[in-house]
């Protein structure tokens, strides 16, 4: 038994559409909605040149017998508005070819679906009619002409003549740019991890920050309210990352990567009243100027006006001067000086010349002892003393650990809120001195609620070095990852001109789900659409809106049992 309405092959029911007219202006892709669906579908689009010189001859001749009737006729006055339409359209035609140059073409488009099942068949048809139809395309059913439609969908190059004089449309060659169909918004990166897929077209998302041919910069945000996915999607890009052997430093204040760091054999180092590794603020690291540069002390020296402005709060030029002084002071006992030389231990055979370690560098108590001995400087001695005699005296040992491993989780937690962000701005000088080590060595530092350094609570010293970093991580080899819930601090310092700068120098941008307050101030520095504002606020858990350069994706973050037992295990633990 034969049926007009489809074929059969193989168990597989096909039919189709052909597109027999459009509205007479574009002005967007017309075929994007229907890409971007994810149905069982071939389009076909078959464009075919005309000669010039007879188009011109045949239009001025259509031109000049409808003028005649337009202006001898005694039709009707809706008859004589479409002869007036089609007058209209042919000289547009002809001056568009004769003074721009444009061509022109006949198009074709045929559209043909297929499923198992045959109500399936008809509801995807049903759907693929409303969605031309929106998109001010009128189509016609293929019945009695499926297999010439089924032929014309296939890629042999046939257009077949029994169906093409009714899908037959003129279009100029600026025309032809809206029926482009490489329109897919999906990101398939050729060296990329797998991220997840694609909301609307359920396809692959592949993307490699590390593309500088493609990407400005490899740095990363990711914005989303608690319990959205945004931790779960940080771990897994941390997982996946460390399977190509990528150095990766993390700044953990809720304690949450570290069994992924023990599952990843990391290296954890954690800084508290219990803890047993210790980071000595005063270190200056041989990596911390390259080779090519000089200046080890001028430049500690400014990292180390950011730290103490965290704690004796802002100061103006004065303080800043007098503590300079003090700074220097502390370091000359030390036998350091602005002479680079100073910083290597001597060599009596004058071989090799070995850099000082962290026990030949000055400690928290040393300042305290010199800046007690100013009247100027009695504020800033009664401040430390938390950091040298009291509960954060943990701050005041020598470095203790060895940082060789590609993935160090930095554990802040036990510091608390009013104390994060001195331990937070510790290993970030500690993990950007590793990041400038060799600039052909790809490696990340991730800064899980960087609001608190480039925030309200911070101060413009500690945020310039934060968004130094941004800005110059990628010529090292490097991204930096800025990962918070709180939008509206991050925007809080300076009128939000750090975390404006921070997020304008990330070329991927992955916000989940947000509440409204934080939703309206990213609108306001991106270009986030209306359509964008709403999705984002409808998200669920996992889904997330992405910014990967120009294009915008809506995408389902996805990952395998294994991935998902290794970062959830942690969470299994503490509801005991």
């Amino acid at each position: 038994m034969q049926n007009p309405k489809f074929l059969e092959i193989d168990g597989i029911y096909y039919t189709g559409l052909i597109v027999v007219n459009y509205y007479r202006e574009q002005d967007d892709l017309l075929l994007k909605l229907l890409i971007e669906n994810n149905i069982n579908m071939n389009i076909s689009i078959f464009y075919e040149k005309q000669d010039t010189y007879k188009a011109i001859k045949d239009l001025t001749y259509h031109i000049g017998n409808v003028g005649v009737d337009l202006q001898t006729s005694s039709q009707n006055r809706q008859d004589m508005d479409i002869v007036a339409y089609t007058y209209n359209d042919a000289k547009y035609i002809r001056k568009e070819m004769q003074v721009n140059n444009e061509d022109l073409y006949y198009l074709y488009i045929y559209i043909n679906v297929y499923s198992s099942d045959i109500k399936n068949l008809e509801y995807i048809l049903n759907k693929i009619e409303g969605i031309t139809q929106s998109r001010g395309m009128q189509t016609r059913r293929a019945n009695f002409r499926e297999e010439q439609l089924f032929l014309s969908c296939l890629p042999i190059m046939d257009n077949n003549t029994d169906i093409k004089n009714i899908a037959k449309r003129n279009i100029l060659t600026s025309g032809i740019l809206s029926t482009y169909p490489f329109i897919s918004s999906s990101i398939f990166d050729e060296n990329g991890i797998y991220i997840g897929r694609n909301i609307y077209n359920n396809s692959l998302v592949f993307i490699d920050r590390y593309d500088t041919n493609k990407y400005k910069n490899a740095n990363m945000c990711i914005f989303g309210t608690s319990g959205a996915g945004k931790s779960f999607y940080t771990k897994l890009l941390i997982l996946r990352y460390r399977i190509l052997g990528i150095e990766q430093y993390v700044i953990d204040p809720d304690r949450e990567y570290l069994n992924l760091c023990k599952e990843l054999h990391g290296t954890e180092i954690k800084i508290g009243p219990s803890s047993t590794t210790y980071i000595n603020i005063f270190d200056i690291r041989k990596e911390s100027v390259e080779d090519t540069e000089n200046g080890y002390l001028a430049t500690k020296i400014g990292k180390l006006i950011g730290f103490f402005n965290l704690i004796f709060g802002e100061l103006n030029e004065e303080e800043k001067a007098i503590l300079e002084e003090k700074l220097i002071e502390t370091y000359r006992k030390k036998g350091i000086t602005f002479d680079d030389k100073s910083l290597y231990k001597e060599n009596k055979d004058n071989i090799i010349k070995q850099f000082k370690e962290s026990i030949d560098m000055p400690i928290l108590q040393d300042l305290y002892e010199v800046l007690s001995k100013d009247k100027r400087t009695k504020k800033f001695q009664i401040k430390l003393i938390p950091f040298v005699k009291g509960s954060l005296k943990f701050f005041n040992n020598y470095t203790s650990v060895k940082l060789n491993n590609k993935l160090i989780i930095a554990d802040v937690y036990e510091l608390g809120e009013e104390n994060l962000k001195y331990g937070m701005y510790l290993f970030i000088d500690l993990f950007w001195d590793k990041i400038k080590i060799d600039r052909n060595v790809k490696k990340a530092i991730y800064m899980d609620e960087i609001w608190r350094l480039i925030g309200v609570t911070s101060n413009k010293e500690v945020a310039s070095f934060i968004y130094k970093i941004f800005k110059t991580i990628r010529k090292y080899g490097g991204s930096g990852v800025a990962i918070t819930q709180d939008i509206s601090d991050l925007f809080s310092l300076d009128n939000g001109t750090y975390g404006r700068s921070i997020l304008n120098n990330s070329s991927i941008k992955t916000f989940f789900s947000l509440e409204e307050d934080n939703i309206k101030i990213l609108q306001e520095n991106t270009n986030l659409s209306e359509k964008e504002k709403i999705e984002i606020k409808s998200l669920k858990k996992g889904e997330c809106l992405m910014f990967v350069a120009d294009n915008h994706i809506l995408t389902k973050i996805d990952c395998s049992e294994k991935e998902k037992s290794i970062i959830e295990k942690k969470e299994e633990k503490n509801k005991y």
